[in-house]
């Protein structure tokens, strides 16, 4: 699903009603009845048992919550309607509104913080509705301001909260939280999602995020060119290379891993696991001599070797020319699980990254050995490269993910750097180097365990090898990843998951995506 920005929202709007005439107060009335309806259908009660509590600005976002207040009271709940803005500041549209209310004997009536009884009833109401502001929000809320008071009010309440379009203080292009912002319970957007909502700690205020029409013609929806999208299981499926029923091993892709050292074991037998649990034909995992031995314990379906070691147990840079060799025969190289950060290793890297031709999926810490040593990265421009960083990894490469612009970084970055770009974390960004930017859906807290981006390494290398493009074979891994951590949740909770577990569910995600 495309994620539209808040100049692109302008515009659909301003489109829709100076080119084909679609009167601003029918969109108004559309919106007001969409979140009035939202409010309706979470209602824990009858109408006639229920109340509300509608905060407003004084824009046409404000204008959508004095609408949804009147459609309420109509429908029997009580209601009152608080203006956090200025009244002589009220659009056209809002004050249209707010005379319609009023001749349902319903008046706006100002937002005062020292009022104990306008608090009690918003504490005391079943839905609270936040239309403070709209998705042109851009600077940081005043905390000292009414309109944080309101912010505040209404996340100490425990009735429902809706937000009308977005949730005042998230930021719309970003998902930044400009000072404060209210944590909606369902978010009621209109005509398209906003990125915002998509990412970040926009993602985690907007609740869930319904979107609805509100008359704008679907034409100019449909043709509204976005800078991101979502990744949905539709995506997913068609990133699964398909399957000739009379293959053998060597049609499915052959990978080579690269990692380990001592004290890190793990992480290499979790990338080979993942790769060969996701279809890839041959997978080869090269090991320091120091821990081979154990790495050939652990695995059976992946060919463990050894490989020359450095005085910590790490890889040694004498490791580069069987490395190279063995890359002849292979479709694509992951490296970096559980490779330690030792100079020799990092010095391996590094040629690895000059001199093969192959794919690589670059991950822990060989996205470290590049700190200093970006200009490798933009030598590879032309060849694949897939970085897979989580936030501190992607800021030793010297991004700044302060603002929490998650989304535009990574686009700038891949840009820049001709790579695909995997920003882990929470709602995994993927960018490719032609500026796309797609947002994955799934995967909870149960992923937030050590091995879980190793997991993700190999299943990455994996579709990669099998023949998905770059961009699908990153975007659909995450989109998989995310979905097996969400079926192992659900079987052992998210306290109890492992990045084992996950692997163990990939059938699961994997059936699912079967016939779409």
């Amino acid at each position: 699903m495309k994620l539209a920005t808040a100049a692109q929202m302008r515009e659909l709007d301003k489109t829709a009603i100076e080119k084909r005439k679609i009167p601003s107060i029918d969109l108004m009335e559309r919106a007001a009845a969409e979140v009035a309806q939202a409010a309706l259908d979470l209602l824990p009660d009858k109408p006639s048992n229920c109340r509300a509590a509608v905060f407003c600005g004084s824009g046409n976002n404000g204008g959508d919550g004095i609408g949804a207040a009147r459609l309420l009271f109509l429908k029997g709940l009580k209601v009152r309607v608080f203006l956090v803005g200025e009244y002589d500041r009220l659009t056209h549209d809002a004050m249209e509104e707010t005379g319609r209310l009023s001749e349902c004997g319903v008046e706006l009536e100002d937002f005062n913080p020292e009022d104990p009884a306008q608090a009690a009833w918003a504490k005391g109401s079943h839905i609270l509705i936040d239309a403070i502001f709209g998705v042109g929000l851009s600077r940081e809320i005043d905390l000292s301001s009414r309109f944080a008071a309101a912010v505040n009010l209404i996340n100490q309440c425990r009735g429902t909260v809706i937000a009308a379009d977005i949730a005042s203080g998230v930021e719309a292009d970003t998902g930044r939280i400009l000072g404060l912002a209210v944590k909606a319970d369902r978010t009621v957007t209109f005509s398209l999602p906003k990125l915002g909502q998509a990412v970040g700690d926009g993602a985690l205020f907007s609740g869930e995020v319904t979107v609805h029409d509100i008359g704008i013609p679907a034409a100019l929806v449909r043709g509204a060119v976005c800078p991101a999208q979502t990744v949905e299981a539709d995506f997913a499926a068609a990133a699964l290379p398909p399957r000739k029923a009379d293959g053998h091993k060597g049609d499915f892709g052959k990978v080579l891993i690269a990692g380990g050292s001592v004290g890190y074991t793990g992480a290499p037998y979790l990338t080979a696991s993942a790769a060969v649990r996701s279809g890839c034909g041959l997978v080869y995992l090269g090991v320091p001599d120091s821990i081979w031995q154990t790495e050939a314990v652990k695995c059976v379906s992946a060919m463990p070797f050894p490989l020359p070691a450095n005085r910590r147990g790490g890889l040694s840079h004498r490791a580069l020319p069987e490395l190279l060799a063995r890359l002849e025969g292979c479709d694509v190289l992951a490296l970096g699980p559980g490779l330690g950060r030792n100079a020799s290793a990092q010095h391996l890297v590094r040629e690895l990254l000059r001199k093969t031709e192959k794919p690589v999926v670059l991950d822990a810490d060989g996205i470290n050995a590049l700190e200093g040593h970006i200009d490798i990265l933009d030598q590879r421009r032309g060849r694949v490269t897939i970085l897979t960083p989580h936030d501190g990894e992607l800021a030793r490469l010297g991004e700044d993910l302060s603002q929490g612009d998650r989304a535009g970084i990574a686009r700038t970055f891949a840009r820049e750097h001709g790579c695909v770009l995997v920003l882990k974390g929470h709602r995994t960004v993927t960018a490719g180097p032609e500026g796309n930017v797609l947002v994955n859906t799934t995967g909870g807290s149960g992923l937030a365990k050590g091995g879980s981006g190793d997991v993700l390494t190999g299943l990455i290398a994996s579709l990669l090898a099998q023949g998905a493009s770059p961009v699908m074979a990153a975007a659909g891994a995450a989109w998989l990843h995310g979905r097996a951590g969400d079926l192992a949740e659900k079987a052992r909770t998210a306290w109890c998951v492992t990045p084992e577990d996950v692997i163990a569910t990939f059938p699961g995600a994997f059936s699912e995506l079967q016939g779409i």
